[in-house]
């Protein structure tokens, strides 16, 4: 496939997501293998990110978000090679994030084939990244991962809370931070979900997007990988606040679970991985029943 053509259709595709719903599958890779965990522990073999794509772009799939989810934690950049192989599979929009720190990797990324960067940890630790980024690329290629827990989360069976590592700026917009005294809301997480940042998850999405984030991809810890459906006051609380896409994820398990983000949660758009890498169930059924309900989706 040529650059040119893949440009086209994406344009396309790109057309058709402002007045359509957006299924998007999220290939979390790891040693460059996808894998599929529950609440970013437990991880699973789930195949070959090219093939993975490949397959979803048959079947129709809006956007592919690819993720390199140990890049933060291992302290490394991207798999380059293995996002050129997946952009050369598929003529859909691709977002990529894992290990994004620096604006030449957010161009990198770009010349790699991706149409979209999601920024996660490199965020929160510098916001100004994210304001930098979008003047430079434009805020459509400008996506921010938001992992998100309730607050009342006290470690799973056996685990202590992990100590929460406030952000260098947290002495200058001590507004962005949670209330230690409000055990409601959510928190955002770094580094995977591992490490606890103080910062209130609401406030920092709409910070987010005053810096010029195009899009924000919210992903619910305390639902990821359950198959009991997205955290839909989370998904609605954050699509209220913010005038930008927002992408639900976290907990799919069923395509009544895709129904329920795009109207009880209000999101603009979708992801799942679990019930797709798994056969499960395949794009087209998901559209299908999206249709049926009434939702407008992409033929």
């Amino acid at each position: 496939m040529t650059v040119q053509s893949r440009w086209r259709r994406c344009c396309v595709r790109r057309l058709e997501a402002l007045l359509t719903k957006r299924i998007i599958p999220c290939l979390d890779v790891k040693d460059g293998r996808v894998v599929k965990g529950i609440q970013f522990v437990g991880l699973r073999d789930a195949g070959d990110p090219v093939e993975c794509a490949a397959r979803y772009d048959q079947e129709g799939a809006d956007e592919l978000t690819f993720l390199d989810i140990t890049a933060s934690v291992e302290k490394r950049g991207i798999i380059l090679d293995v996002v050129a192989q997946t952009a050369e599979q598929i003529f859909m929009p691709l977002t990529v994030g894992g290990g994004v720190r620096t604006e030449e990797d957010v161009r990198e990324l770009l010349r790699a084939g991706a149409d979209k960067v999601s920024i996660n940890t490199a965020a929160v630790y510098d916001p100004d990244f994210v304001a930098a980024s979008a003047r430079r690329f434009g805020s459509q290629c400008t996506v921010v991962a938001v992992d998100a827990r309730r607050r009342h989360y006290e470690g799973t069976a056996g685990h202590e809370r992990p100590e929460t590592e406030l952000p260098p700026w947290a002495g200058t917009y001590p507004e962005l931070l949670v209330n230690p005294e409000d055990r409601q809301g959510w928190e955002i997480y770094t580094h995977g979900g591992r490490k606890p940042s103080g910062i209130d998850a609401v406030k920092w999405c709409q910070r987010m997007e005053e810096l010029g984030s195009g899009e924000i991809l919210l992903t619910s810890m305390d639902r990821d990988g359950t198959k009991a459906g997205y955290d839909l006051k989370l998904t609605r609380t954050i699509s209220e606040a913010v005038n930008v896409p927002v992408i639900a994820s976290g907990g799919v398990g069923s395509p009544e679970h895709l129904l329920d983000g795009l109207t009880a949660g209000k999101a603009d758009a979708v992801l799942a991985a679990s019930i797709f890498h798994y056969g499960q169930y395949t794009i087209e059924e998901c559209k299908y029943f999206l249709s049926s309900r009434g939702v407008k989706v992409r033929n």
